[in-house]
């Protein structure tokens, strides 16, 4: 799959789809399969754009069970081929260079949310430097590597859905919560 497809599949050009394109197309290289199913799992320690191109070039989806998110906002991608339990850790080390003081001053104004003409030519034109870099780049430039040893996750299960007495919508049986003699769900327990 080409970075215009995953593109397509994303939204939107940006470095951080450049970055998961270039880890999972390494994820690939490293390990030999796209998922068809369960047999490649991606544990993801981030919701950047980057995820989006791990979903669509490796296979790996949150409905198969077999994209792991935890929320540690780091830009580090673990895959594990089933059944083994070696992986591969993909750290993106990659640093954009630095920006000039006129356009960290455009960042400034893009993040206060100023979206005039100028301000947005500024930072697409940054964006598709810093993607096109990341591109370009040899792997070893962008990520550090390195085979390892994990716990196999639980491949994914199937739970019965159970109606909640609070609202009336169906949730799995595991994230029910019992208060007094009534089964709830999350939202409904902590009202």
């Amino acid at each position: 799959m080409n970075f215009k497809d995953t593109i397509k599949f994303h939204g939107h050009a940006c470095p951080g789809l450049a970055l998961g394109y270039r880890v999972a197309n390494l994820a690939l290289k490293e390990l030999g399969l796209r998922a068809r199913d369960e047999e490649l799992v991606a544990i993801v320690e981030n919701n950047s754009c980057a995820v989006d191109a791990i979903q669509f070039i490796c296979g790996c989806t949150f409905g198969k069970g077999n994209l792991i998110f935890k929320d540690f906002g780091k830009q580090v991608y673990t895959f594990i081929r089933r059944p083994h339990s070696e992986a591969v850790r993909i750290a993106v080390k990659w640093q954009p260079p630095s920006e000039d003081p006129e356009t960290e001053a455009m960042w400034t104004r893009y993040s206060d949310g100023d979206r005039s003409a100028e301000v947005i030519a500024v930072v697409q034109d940054r964006k598709a430097r810093k993607m096109n870099s990341i591109l370009a780049a040899d792997d070893a430039e962008l990520f550090e590597i390195k085979r390892v040893q994990v716990e196999l996750p639980e491949p994914a299960r199937i739970y019965k859905s159970i109606t909640c007495a609070g609202c009336g919508e169906n949730v799995m049986e595991p994230r029910t919560r019992m208060v007094g003699d009534k089964l709830l769900c999350v939202p409904c327990s902590q009202k």
